[in-house]
């Protein structure tokens, strides 16, 4: 098997950071086999930004909702992949549901980590090694080492293409121009507000912005309106939320200076277009994941408090303490450097 083509199945993650960081994966595969080929099979939604990763070969729907069990329909769906002969398979998701369609592709090496009694459903059965591979995506660029690995492999940064008439259209069709700098603010974060810093501070930040002469953008999804609205109150601030596709936002966020985010999937897109990025930090920690970019295009902000990191949704202790003290000034003073 190892002097044909290899050709990959990939089970990719639900969430878009995720998907995000697994290009990693993508980019280490190619390296190490520059002729493979690679298909994603993923959520309906994340198909354009797979198109955006010039790895991919093809990002094939997997049409069952977040949760949903579906035994027949992932059978169906991989006996109806079994034609495309796929050499190898990898499941990034730990669940056994995942690991049904490559199983029933027949696929003959099908790699994934051990969880969920996947026995028979993957031959090629991973321990994953906490202590040593801290990082998701450290774990996700694993999935292409040897078995046994002992040291975190090297991680490529993700690297998401621009479509340069995409952007130019999206620019025009939201009355957007680039005469002045833009800064670009997510202050959504799908987990819960222990991972949102405070509207207040975005606002208060935006504000200064806007005295300097720069453009404030804010971007996100339905759900992130409101705060949007908030922040956009009285002043010139530009409210997207709800507005873009997620294709769209990747064109938007390669236009800014900087961006100023929660640890959030739109924060990955940003350090995969390249933009300075200004990371947020409450109940998660940059150490799982960080933004992957290099050191002179981010800063991070963690006050490493005894409670963090918790992790939880909502502050245990009712605080949140590890985002308030977290000044708006000192972000400030980085975007203007």
């Amino acid at each position: 098997m190892s002097q044909e083509k290899r050709r990959y199945l990939i089970v990719g993650p639900s969430w878009i950071g995720d998907m995000v960081m697994a290009q990693s994966l993508f980019i280490t595969l190619k390296k190490l086999y520059p002729d493979c080929l690679i298909d994603v099979i993923a959520p309906r939604w994340s198909l354009p930004i797979l198109k955006r990763m010039p790895e991919v070969s093809e990002g094939i729907a997997v049409d069952v909702g977040h949760g949903e069990f579906s035994f027949f329909k992932r059978r169906r769906m991989g006996l109806g992949l079994k034609s495309r002969k796929y050499t190898h398979a990898i499941v990034i998701p730990r669940s056994w549901k995942s690991a049904l369609i490559p199983y029933f592709a027949g696929v003959p090496v099908r790699t994934g980590y051990s969880g969920e009694m996947r026995y028979g459903l993957l031959n090629d059965r991973r321990r994953l090694d906490k202590e040593v591979l801290q990082q998701t995506v450290q774990r996700y660029v694993a999935h292409a080492m040897p078995d046994g690995a002992q040291s975190p492999p090297d991680i490529p940064f993700p690297k998401l293409r621009i479509d340069a008439e995409q952007q130019a259209q999206s620019l025009s069709a939201l009355g957007l121009d680039l005469e002045r700098p833009v800064v670009c603010m997510m202050p959504g974060a799908e987990y819960g507000p222990a991972k949102q810093w405070p509207v207040e501070y975005y606002k208060k930040l935006a504000g200064k912005l806007l005295q300097d002469g720069w453009q404030v953008w804010v971007l996100g999804s339905d759900k992130d309106k409101a705060a949007g609205d908030m922040i956009a109150a009285d002043n010139d601030v530009h409210n997207l939320c709800g507005r873009t596709q997620l294709v769209e936002a990747i064109d938007l966020l390669a236009c800014a200076r900087s961006v100023v985010s929660n640890d959030s999937g739109l924060m990955h897109v940003a350090a995969a277009v390249g933009v300075d990025i200004n990371v947020i930090y409450g109940s998660s920690t940059p150490e799982y994941t960080p933004p992957l970019t290099s050191d002179e295009h981010k800063y991070i902000y963690y006050l490493r408090l005894d409670c963090s990191p918790c992790f939880e949704r909502v502050c245990p202790l009712g605080h949140t303490d590890c985002l308030y003290k977290i000044n708006y000034e000192e972000v400030y003073r980085n975007i203007r450097k």
